[in-house]
């Protein structure tokens, strides 16, 4: 199951608490995380949000023994819970920073790429094997296409090999590569970094890139116009808009 540490805190620490499941996840699992993001995005508190694996590795993607015995109409169900688990982490508007550690695979990649900022270990694994198994991951495609590109993301759906550490950050996958056992210590560095801006704008930047896919340019801009106009409302914007004599 999520865990959820320092609610009262500008950065929460959201754990992936399934050790004696390698942090693989199950239904159940990612109805929680979900939940939590949610509270964490309603929370007057909140600025940002770390992800990371309690133990060793972040996550081992789907848990495969909550589709043992399962058609492949029954087991896509299940997996459409996981598939809304990505789509929340880049549907909230407060930031969500992953800590990865030991390895992501699978769906693992898949959620720490719907991140909005990735930091991975030096030594942390990253592998899809879906295709060697002889399958296509059924969600969390777009996120890693989004990070890598469609050209370099081939490589990372194939799995033909694991990407380790900065091979993850070539590909794109990963943001900030640090020493072993650091990767949680750094995302809580930036995390802290994000919670200490001004949160409207914070989340109007997460919140018009969710809504600017497939706008043409102007439509685009225009939404860009709406986010300022709102922000520059707020009391952080007036105490700056004021050194230039600007209306309120």
């Amino acid at each position: 199951m999520g865990a959820i540490a320092m609610t009262k805190e500008p950065v929460w620490l959201l754990q992936i608490d399934r050790t004696d499941r390698r942090n693989a996840i199950d239904s159940e699992t990612a109805r929680n995380l979900s939940f939590m993001l949610r509270e964490a995005e309603s929370s007057a508190y909140c600025r940002a949000v770390v992800l990371y694996g309690i133990g060793p590795h972040f996550c081992a993607g789907s848990d495969l023994k909550e589709l043992a015995g399962k058609s492949a109409e029954e087991m896509a169900v299940i997996e459409s819970v996981k598939a809304e688990l990505a789509q929340t982490i880049q549907e909230v508007s407060v930031p969500v920073i992953a800590a990865v550690e030991g390895f992501a695979l699978g769906g693992g990649v898949s959620i720490a790429a719907s991140c909005d900022i990735v930091v991975s270990s030096c030594l942390a694994k990253w592998l899809m094997p879906e295709v060697a198994n002889g399958w296509l991951p059924p969600w969390g495609i777009q996120p890693v296409v989004d990070r890598c590109g469609a050209t370099r993301a081939k490589k990372v759906l194939y799995g033909i090999e694991p990407l380790i550490g900065e091979g993850a950050n070539q590909a794109g996958l990963v943001d900030f590569i640090t020493e072993e056992g650091q990767a949680l210590v750094v995302a809580k560095q930036i995390a802290s970094s994000m919670a200490a801006l001004p949160p409207s704008a914070v989340r109007a930047v997460k919140s018009y890139l969710n809504g600017s896919h497939g706008n043409s340019v102007s439509e685009n801009d225009q939404l860009a116009s709406r986010y300022f106009v709102a922000n520059c409302r707020t009391p952080q914007a007036l105490q700056t808009l004021a050194k230039f004599g600007a209306k309120k």
